[in-house]
Order: C-alpha cells, then structure tokens, then sequence
C-alpha cells in the first residue's frame, strides 16, 4: 500500500450518522481533512499510531470521532449529529514521522493523501 484508501461517503440527512474508514498502514500517523464546495482543505482530526492519542478541529470535536483498529489496518472517523456545513469530500491523509499536533498545525506536512469520499448532508 502506497496511499491511504477512504471508503463510506454517501448521502444522509442533517443528524444522521456516518462512519467512513480508510485502510492505512498501522506505521503511519493518520489524519483526517476535508474540502468543502468552494472552500478550501481543512484539518477534521488526528490519530496516533497506536490509537491512544487524537486530536479534532473545534468545529468537530464533539460530534466526531477518529479511532483505528491496526490488527485490520483501518482508521475510521464516526461522524454524529451531522450538519450541512459537514458536506465535503473527506481525505485520509498519512505521516510516518511526527505527531498530531504538528498535522493539526500544518496539514501541508502529510506525506501520503488519498483519493477522498464524498460525503453530502441534505438539509
């Protein structure tokens, strides 16, 4: 594997629930970002390599949820309560070297970025 995978996107209702998983190597540092219609990419939230350390942006951190399972390479991000300002593609993004305060701080670090999902919240 040369790059994360994101799988889950789709359609829902504002409040539904979403999970999307993204098949990465349990060596990398995962983050999650997002690039709405007309705007440009932001950081969603961040995961350790061994899972016990994450990180979300504000507008998120109360509704999401990053975790990772590595005995099936796979991160995921639960999403709860979801708004239409959340409608985006959403990227996986990877780093083999660093922490998740430093992806939070300058996503333009992540070494290995995916082909994104798109995930779109009626209202």
């Amino acid at each position: 594997q040369v790059q994360p995978v994101e799988s889950g996107g789709g359609l829902v209702q504002a409040g539904d629930s979403l999970r999307l998983s993204c098949a990465a190597s349990t060596s990398w540092i995962i983050g999650w970002f997002r690039q709405a219609p007309g705007k440009e990419r932001v950081f969603v939230a961040a995961i350790n390599r061994s899972g016990t350390l994450t990180t979300y942006a504000e507008s998120v951190k109360d509704r999401f949820t990053i975790s990772r399972d590595n005995a099936k390479n796979t991160v995921f991000l639960q999403m709860n309560n979801l708004k239409f300002e959340d409608t985006a593609v959403y990227y996986c993004a990877a780093k083999e070297m660093g922490t998740i305060v430093t992806i939070k701080a300058d996503p333009r670090s992540m070494d290995y970025w995916g082909e994104g999902t798109l995930v779109t919240v009626s209202s």
